[in-house]
C-alpha cells in the first residue's frame, strides 16, 4: 500500500493559522485536491476531522485521536497512533491512502510516507502549523505541474 501525503504550503512551510489556510481561497487547487482523494482513505487528525464535517473527504477517514469516541460519521473509523493506522490500512486492502492533516499528524507519518503531493503557494505567510522539514537527499521530486495560483510538485521516497 502506497502511502501519501498531501498538503498546500507557503515556501516557508506554513499551512496554516488558526486552523484556516492563511492565503486567499485557491479553487484549481481546492478541485485538484479533492479529486484525487475521492476514491481513497484518508488518515487525519481530529481537529481536521471536525473542521471538514461538512464535507468529509475521501472514502474512509482514519480520525487519529488520543481518545477513541463515536464520530457519528458511518466512514469515520478511530486509529490511536500510526501502526494501528497502517495496521487498518493494509487490513482495508486499497491501493492507496492520503494523509491529510494537520501538521501534528503529518509531523507522525512522515516518516513513514512513500510520496507527497505538495501544492506549493508562492510567497511566505505567518502561521502557527507548518509541514514537517523533510532531507531532500532521500526524495526524488519527479514531477512540477505549474498552474496560475500554485505548483503542484510530486516528491518520491528514494528507498534505495
Amino acid at each position: 500500500m502506497e502511502l501519501i501525503s498531501v498538503a498546500a504550503i507557503a515556501e516557508n512551510r506554513v499551512l496554516g493559522s488558526d486552523g484556516e489556510l492563511p492565503w486567499p481561497s485557491i479553487p484549481a487547487d481546492k478541485r485538484q485536491y479533492r479529486e484525487r482523494i475521492a476514491d481513497w482513505p484518508v488518515v487525519l487528525g481530529r481537529r481536521t476531522f471536525d473542521s471538514m464535517r461538512d464535507d468529509l473527504p475521501g472514502s474512509i477517514q482514519l480520525v487519529l485521536s488520543r481518545s477513541e469516541s463515536d464520530f457519528g460519521v458511518e466512514s469515520a473509523r478511530h486509529a490511536a497512533g500510526v501502526d494501528e493506522t497502517l495496521d487498518i490500512l493494509d487490513a482495508l486492502g486499497h491501493e492507496r491512502a492520503y494523509v491529510i492533516g494537520g501538521a501534528a499528524i503529518y509531523e507522525l507519518f512522515q516518516p513513514v510516507v512513500d510520496r507527497m503531493v505538495l501544492s506549493r503557494i508562492p510567497g511566505a505567510y505567518d502561521g502557527d502549523a507548518y509541514f514537517p522539514e523533510w532531507d531532500r537527499d532521500a526524495w526524488e521530486l519527479t514531477e512540477q505541474t505549474p498552474y496560475e495560483e500554485f505548483t503542484l510538485e510530486e516528491w518520491v521516497r528514494d528507498r534505495e
